[in-house]
């Protein structure tokens, strides 16, 4: 268990226990990078809880609620830090939804968010390494930890037959995770992976790569990468070179970018996002159809439920001071308590203010574990026509 730290007082005081009427949450996402693609629509998602909860008025007896968003890039863990220590100081942020990437999350959380007693609640932060991370209770994930999607993918592939693969990830914190963790749980389940190599985002040519990954040979290739970035040049280096036809895609790869750019070629590949099929879920989708944006894109229901999350526990505390609200993140994201579904935020906020508990369900059926990351559960797709196709739930 990580060792909790009490803030000091003046760390609270710089942390910002934003007044009565203006609290301020950052958003802080990699809106240039290798995910830009899909960030907008998770940072849209936690808008939506912040403009649901600002149209009821009641949150601290009629406190606004304001987004400021940040740049995080995904993998530039400086300008990341950078960006979240403008948030805090500048901005005066009571909170903060993201880093969308580990490497980049991992460095804001020990920089920024530590120092100045600043919580942070990840959509999609997803690396191992994060669980036992020193965090002073300040630190949360909606997402679950790679640790469970490795086992995931290889539960698939071994429903399907697959026996070898090879594998190429992102080098970085969030590649080798997810590469370490899957390669463990199919080796166990008596899989082979013929190669494990990681590639460098940014290069305009993976010749060298694809020719090392083919020589090794496998069933398919597993590419726990960027959809916008290394692992997309990877996949078109394979299928132009006749290495691989079939690939098998984490979510680091699911996107409609990456369908817009390979085209016919990623044709029956198939991999897993978390996700569920719960009733928040469809709420979730009708919520973002009706603010204009793609609901199936990844980590959107993971946002909008960081967001709710922590002005819910603001309201539990009665408090937008971090030191005050930390404590009650998990308190209500779980069971006791009445179940809080999306678009149902000013009703959970009055539940709060009559002394009721509640469990917040919310759009991916919330369950926090220690240490404060969410159980999860996964969504098996498959590139069909075109277009990503829902095989199941895991």
């Amino acid at each position: 268990m990580k060792k909790l730290l009490l803030a000091s007082t003046a760390t609270v005081l710089l942390a910002g226990a934003a007044s009565a009427q203006d609290v301020k949450i950052g958003i802080i996402l990699g809106f240039t990078g290798p995910l830009e693609s899909i960030t907008p629509s998770m940072a849209a998602s936690a808008e939506i809880a912040i403009k649901e909860v600002n149209d009821a008025g009641t949150l601290l007896d009629g406190a606004a609620v304001t987004s400021v968003r940040a740049d995080s890039t995904c993998v530039d863990a400086a300008a990341a830090t950078a960006a979240a220590e403008r948030l805090v100081t500048s901005d005066k942020v009571a909170g903060i939804m993201g880093a969308d990437c580990s490497g980049v999350a991992g460095a804001i959380l020990q920089n920024v968010a530590r120092p100045n007693g600043v919580v942070m609640i990840s959509p999609s932060a997803t690396s191992p390494g994060l669980s036992q991370a020193e965090d002073d209770g300040l630190f949360f994930r909606t997402a679950p930890s790679d640790a469970r999607q490795g086992e995931v993918m290889a539960d698939v592939l071994k429903d399907k037959g697959v026996t070898s693969v090879a594998l190429t990830y992102t080098n970085n914190d969030y590649g080798k995770g997810l590469a370490d963790s899957f390669q463990q749980a199919f080796e166990a389940a008596g899989g082979t992976v013929t190669i494990s190599a990681a590639h460098e985002d940014g290069k305009a040519d993976y010749s060298a790569e694809v020719g090392a990954l083919a020589a090794a040979g496998g069933d398919l290739l597993v590419v726990a990468g960027y959809v916008d970035q290394g692992g997309k040049g990877v996949i078109q280096g394979a299928l132009d070179s006749g290495a691989f036809s079939q690939f098998m895609l984490p979510d680091g790869m699911y996107g409609e970018s990456l369908i817009a750019a390979i085209g016919e070629g990623l044709e029956g590949s198939f991999g897993t996002v978390p996700g569920t099929d719960s009733d928040g879920a469809e709420k979730m989708l009708e919520l973002a159809k009706a603010a204009g944006f793609d609901g199936t894109s990844s980590y959107v229901g993971e946002s909008y439920d960081a967001a709710a999350l922590m002005l819910l526990a603001m309201q539990a505390a009665g408090s937008a001071a971090p030191a005050d609200y930390k404590g009650k993140i998990e308190e209500v994201a779980n069971a006791p308590g009445e179940k809080i579904y999306p678009g149902e935020l000013a009703k959970a906020i009055e539940l709060l203010k009559a002394g009721t508990d509640i469990d917040y369900v919310g759009a991916t059926a919330v369950e926090l574990i220690g240490p404060g990351e969410s159980a999860g559960s996964f969504r098996e797709y498959t590139v069909t026509e075109g277009a990503f196709v829902t095989d199941g739930f895991r």
